[in-house]
């Protein structure tokens, strides 16, 4: 009996290719990086949509794009502009990795994205799959992508076990998305992969009614598409606690602090941490809670700036807030901290309550700050 092999012959890989992609042609979403071929834009838009959902990430888009409409602008710009407008979209060693690869392009690459897989490859923050897809996608190379929705696919239709993430498996999965590939149309091609991936091919209730190549796929057959891929063992989550400060002066303004120095965070392991809770952006003053949050805070205003006089204040609690960040779960226990004059002006930035949107400030602070609002 023949191994299973989908699709079986060079006849079926024609019919299977032909299949899919006129399903892409009637039934890709209308996005905004779809509208055109320059590698700036389809790069931009890979990076956000590492880890972000497409709705999100359009409004970032368009609006990074309206800031910084070409890799030499982008390579130009202050860091902190280019956070500001990150903030919100989380994972923000993105932004920072888009801003080096693009003075990489500038100074390297004349600031054109470079056409050579390797070259690509050697920029920050680009990996196989973007280097694929980046390149497949504005060029028309040849390179097939494997990400989640890809190796979702094809572990469906060649009936994978196991953990698709392990090395040799993932391996495997890359030369069966190159074995599949149409390179005639690879750009249009990687994208219906990923589009089937995150549209019909989905990690629950796959619609196979309407799969376009629904005929190919073997898990289908053995009635696996439920429990195909397997699941992978999640980290056990790491529980944080928080006690954060939220000075209020008569007017409605507060402080928050910069983000600690690479020098500083060789030297404090445990304030890297904290800086890191926070996407090492601005933030209110922060202490990691062992025993008592407010003792624990009062101790930490002490070593900080210009706060020493005042860590005695009296801290007015916000309800208890939760936060997520990767595969960690944070309790965050705040406190409101009325002062006449807001300490510490030398080294943090002082502004009102309502336009913290001004500072490139993480989901975490923002989420403070609403609280702090609303009482």
């Amino acid at each position: 009996m023949r191994e299973w092999r989908v699709p079986h012959s060079d006849q079926d890989l024609q019919k299977f290719r032909s299949k899919l992609l006129g399903w892409f042609h009637r039934h890709q979403r209308d996005m905004p990086w779809r509208r055109t071929r320059d590698p700036y834009c389809i790069w931009l838009s890979e990076i956000m949509l590492q880890q972000t959902r497409v709705a999100a990430a359009i409004p970032y888009y368009e609006r990074f794009l309206e800031t910084f409409p070409s890799v030499r602008a982008l390579a130009g710009a202050e860091e902190e502009d280019v956070l500001r407008l990150w903030a919100g979209l989380g994972y923000y060693s993105r932004a920072r990795n888009l801003q080096r690869a693009a003075r990489e392009i500038v100074e390297r690459h004349g600031g054109e994205f470079p056409r050579d897989f390797a070259a690509a490859l050697a920029l920050p923050g680009i990996g196989n799959y973007t280097a694929a897809a980046i390149l497949s996608i504005a060029h028309g190379a040849p390179h097939a992508v494997l990400d989640g929705n890809v190796a979702r696919v094809i572990a469906r239709l060649e009936a994978i076990r196991g953990d698709l993430r392990e090395g040799s498996r993932w391996r495997a999965l890359q030369t069966s998305a190159g074995r599949l590939l149409d390179i005639s149309h690879a750009g249009d091609w990687n994208q219906a992969m990923m589009e089937l991936g995150a549209t019909v091919c989905t990690p629950r209730a796959p619609n196979c009614a309407v799969c376009p190549v629904a005929e190919s796929c073997r898990a289908r057959k053995l009635g696996l598409t439920e429990t195909l891929p397997e699941k992978r063992r999640k980290r056990a989550p790491e529980k944080v606690h928080l006690a954060v400060a939220v000075f209020l002066d008569p007017a409605g303004k507060t402080i928050l602090f910069p983000p600690a120095k690479a020098a500083s965070r060789k030297k404090e392991e445990r304030n890297s941490e904290l800086s890191a809770l926070f996407s090492r952006l601005w933030h209110f003053p922060a202490a990691a809670v062992r025993k008592d949050a407010r003792t624990e805070l009062r101790r930490h205003l002490q070593t900080v700036g210009g706060m020493q006089m005042i860590s005695a204040a009296k801290l007015l609690p916000l309800p208890p807030l939760r936060h997520a960040v990767t595969y960690r779960e944070i309790t965050i226990t705040a406190f409101v901290v009325r002062v006449k004059e807001l300490p510490g002006a030398r080294t943090g930035r002082v502004l009102p309550m309502n336009k913290l949107h001004s500072l490139a400030v993480s989901g975490l602070t923002r989420k403070i700050a609403r609280a702090a609002l609303a009482r």
